[in-house]
């Protein structure tokens, strides 16, 4: 199963955080939103399907990510859990670590943006900008 959401850049794009990578639909950014590598984004947790909220939240599951930006692509593979809650109306946060909350999309990832390619970080600090998140859920 996959799902594909759309976002911008924002000229305040630090991509830095050790723990986190988030995309949000707001389209302001400040640049201590350290871990947002996209704004504008066409979904939040709140948005995606009920297939998709259902096979997030079965731990077997594999989840990969992917953010594209030009020809630069990125990889995060992570975790599924049944305590996500996926409410979020406007932002979409994926984590290293096992916090869960209602912006949380997966858990014990193997990345965070601090490791998102310089070359990828530059692109997005031009709003005009586009990248595609990728959601893709594996094993069940």
């Amino acid at each position: 199963m996959e799902f594909q959401i759309e976002f911008s850049g924002h000229e305040n794009i630090r991509s830095n955080h050790r723990g986190t990578i988030e995309i949000t639909k707001e389209s302001h950014l400040t640049p201590q939103g350290d871990c947002i590598v996209g704004v504008s984004a066409t979904s939040s947790c709140a948005d995606l399907p009920k297939k998709l909220k259902d096979a997030l939240k079965d731990p077997e599951s594999k989840i990969v990510f992917s953010i594209a930006v030009r020809d630069e692509n990125f990889v995060v593979t992570g975790s599924g859990h049944p305590d996500l809650i996926l409410t979020h109306e406007d932002d979409i946060v994926i984590r290293k670590s096992d916090f869960i909350c209602p912006r949380t999309l997966a858990i014990r990832c193997d990345k965070a943006s601090n490791l998102l390619p310089r070359r990828m970080v530059s692109l997005l600090q031009d709003p005009l900008t586009k990248g595609v998140f990728t959601i893709r859920v594996e094993g069940n």
